[in-house]
This record gives C-alpha cells, sequence and structure tokens, in this order.
C-alpha cells in the first residue's frame, strides 16, 4: 500500500481530501457502527482504495478489540495510515462534527419546551429498551459464551448494582482483566504480515499512559475537588473509557452518570431519539448532554471528553498493534474485561433504563415489539424510533 506521506509529513491537500471525505460520510452515514463500516469499506477502499482489503479488516480487528466508538476509530486509523497524526485528527473532525452541531441544536431548541409529561418522551423510554436489550444480547452472545465468563458477568453485574461509587467500573475491570489472565490461557497467533503505522512508539507511549493516568486519576479528582466541571469530564471520559460494542451501549452508562443529577429523564430521552435519526457516531449523543448542561460549550467539552479515550487509545496501540495481536496474555486478559462490560451493561440497563420505562403490561408489550422490529424484522433505528413515538402517544 502507498501512504500518501512525504518525507515524514502530509500535505495540505492531503489533510483536506481527508477532511472532506470524512465530512461526506458524516452527513451520510446512517444506521449505526456497523453500518459505518460498510460506508467506509464502500469509500475508502473499494472506490478511493486508500487501503487494502486486508489491511482494512486488520485496522477494524484493533478497534473492536479496544474500548470505544470502534467505527469512530477505524475512521480515525484510515485518516493516520492516510495523513499521518493530523490525518486522524481531521478523519474525525469530518465524520463527528455534523451530528455534533446538529445534536447540539437541537439540545437549545428543546430546552425551551415542557418534555417532563410528554407521550412521545415514553415512547422513547420504551424504545431505549429495545435498543439496549437488542444490544446487550448481541454483545452477550459473542463475549460471554462458556460458564467462566458468565459467571465474571454476574459478579461484575451484582457488583455494580450493589456498590454505586465512581470508583466501581474501573475497579471491577480491573479485577476481570487479572482475573482473564490466570484463567484463559491462549496460544499465541501464528505469523501474519505486519502492518506499517506512520505513528512513532514513543508516542504511542505517551498516549496509552495518559489514557490510563486520566482514567485513575480523574476519580479521584472529582472526589478531592468536589467541582462540577472535573465531575462532568469523569463521567464522560469513562463511559467513552468503558464501552464495548459501539455507540448503542453508551447509553446505560450515560444515564447512570447523568440521570436525575445533571439532566431530567425526559430531556435525556429526548436526545437519544434525536440522536437515532441523524448520521455519524451515535458517541454525539454525549453533546446533547453537554449542550443541556450547559449551552454549545458544555455540548463541546462532553464531546471532547467521550472521544478522548478513543483518540489516546488508537494512536497509543496503532504502533504496537503487530505485537498486540499476537499476544496470547493480552487475549486473555481482554476475554475477562469483555465479560465484565456485559455485566456493567446489564445492571445499568435493568437500573435505570428497565425501571423507568416498564411499569405496566402494556409498557412491556410495547417494549416487544419494538425489539422485534430491530431483532426479527431488521428494520432501521429511525422507523423504531418512530414507532415508539407514536406508541408513547397511544399508552
Amino acid at each position: 500500500m502507498k501512504q500518501s506521506l512525504e518525507q515524514g509529513k502530509p500535505s495540505i491537500k492531503t489533510l483536506l481530501e481527508i477532511l472532506l471525505v470524512s465530512t461526506k460520510l458524516g452527513l451520510t452515514s446512517f444506521g449505526g457502527p456497523t453500518a459505518h463500516l460498510g460506508y467506509f469499506h464502500e469509500e475508502y477502499i473499494r472506490r478511493r482504495k486508500w487501503l487494502d482489503e486486508k489491511s482494512y479488516a486488520e485496522l477494524v480487528a484493533l478497534c473492536q478489540f479496544l474500548p470505544g466508538p470502534a467505527s469512530s476509530q477505524v475512521g480515525m486509523g484510515i485518516g493516520i495510515m492516510r495523513g499521518g497524526f493530523l490525518g486522524g485528527i481531521a478523519s474525525f473532525i469530518g465524520f463527528t462534527m455534523p451530528s455534533v452541531i446538529a445534536l447540539i441544536l437541537f439540545a437549545i431548541f428543546v430546552q425551551g419546551f415542557d418534555v417532563g409529561d410528554a407521550g412521545w418522551i415514553h415512547g422513547l423510554k420504551l424504545v431505549a429498551v429495545a435498543v439496549v436489550a437488542h444490544a446487550i444480547l448481541g454483545m452477550a452472545g459473542n463475549l460471554v459464551p462458556d460458564l467462566k465468563r458468565k459467571t465474571i458477568a454476574i459478579f461484575a453485574l451484582a457488583a455494580v448494582l450493589l456498590w454505586q461509587t465512581v470508583y466501581t467500573q474501573v475497579s471491577v475491570i480491573m479485577l476481570a482483566a487479572i482475573i482473564g489472565f490466570f484463567v484463559y490461557k491462549q496460544q499465541d497467533d501464528k505469523e501474519t504480515n505486519s502492518l506499517e503505522f506512520p505513528i512513532s512508539r514513543k508516542v504511542g507511549f505517551v498516549c496509552l499512559t495518559f489514557f490510563f493516568a486520566l482514567l485513575i486519576s480523574l476519580p479521584l479528582l472529582r472526589e478531592v475537588t468536589s467541582s462540577k466541571f472535573i465531575a462532568i469530564f469523569d463521567s464522560f471520559y469513562r463511559s467513552g473509557s468503558l464501552v464495548f460494542g459501539g455507540g448503542h451501549v453508551v447509553l446505560p452508562l450515560l444515564e447512570r452518570e447523568f440521570v436525575p443529577t445533571f439532566i431530567s429523564d425526559a430531556s435525556f430521552l429526548a436526545g437519544y431519539g434525536a440522536t437515532q435519526a441523524v448520521p455519524g457516531p451515535l458517541f454525539t449523543f454525549a453533546a446533547y448532554i453537554g449542550a443541556v448542561m450547559d449551552g454549545w460549550v458544555g455540548g463541546l467539552v462532553a464531546t471532547i471528553a467521550i472521544f478522548l479515550p478513543a483518540f489516546l487509545l488508537v494512536y497509543g496501540t496503532l504502533p504496537f498493534w503487530n505485537r498486540l495481536r499476537r499476544n496470547g496474555k493480552m487475549k486473555s486478559a481482554l476475554m475477562g474485561v469483555n465479560a465484565a462490560v456485559v455485566g456493567i451493561l446489564i445492571a445499568a440497563f435493568y437500573d435505570p433504563i428497565f425501571t423507568s420505562a416498564i411499569v405496566l403490561p402494556i409498557d412491556f408489550i410495547g417494549a416487544i415489539i419494538l425489539y422485534s422490529m430491530l431483532s426479527y424484522w431488521k428494520l432501521a433505528p429511525w422507523i423504531v424510533v418512530v414507532t415508539g413515538i407514536f406508541l408513547g402517544l397511544i399508552i
């Protein structure tokens, strides 16, 4: 694969090309992370041939390996391989900013209305039950297939429900990694072709150090300073750091962190419905929450906080990917982490999503109908959202 980097630095023309192409995708990519990967393949691989098929598959594998918004991370990786360090930033801005702007504007608009008792808000609660249940069941089939990992998930679920502090999620994840490291003994993979990334190992090490430093220090600073800004930044950063499986599964983590302390349940779900209706990454839901709390500045800060872990992890792991993908011990730890994440998400799905939405038998029936539309009838998410709003008005 021929890189577009000349003498170590990308040209302005290359960076503008990356920005324009990624912006086009940010305006047209509906359907969630799996659909985004299909759009990327069509645009970047088949049409423009920026990567070959094997390199793209390797990059997708890396981003599935990492926590965070997988499709956004793949976009960053393609930008890095095309235009170096700045190419990744250009790709991120283009793919993310359209939906960030749309959701900030929606947040400013919706604050002028009383949405607390609206029937359509109840419908969005039912949509949330269906969408998150669908995401968790899909993850569970892949990430907790055996008894050992099911056990890890159950203990993680119990810990999060019974010990609700800012340290719980990080502690559970770390403990699960240790358990996975000792319980699962993976053989190293056979040698495969190496990929070359225009990021030095020194830069990668700095990014990984910064990632873990923030993950550990932000909860401590939150307790010591009692600063609202640090508390909000910590909540978004932690949510972005601990999500595997795409944007849908960040919903329960964000709801646990911000409802009702910083944002009402009704406003939260109004934004969630809007997020389903716009293109681009679902993590931009954070922009809506931030804007509801503190205007457009809050929206931008929230966006930076929730995507920062993805940045640090992609830039941090690319230089080491050839070694990591053949490391059986790393894979063993990750198996434990993935199982714990499923447990954490089930706990957050139960409280507050399920408990706030399913009050009467008719609510449960509505949620089942919406889940069936997603899982069995394979309808587009925006159709499910519209149906949910209609059901909420009827109920």
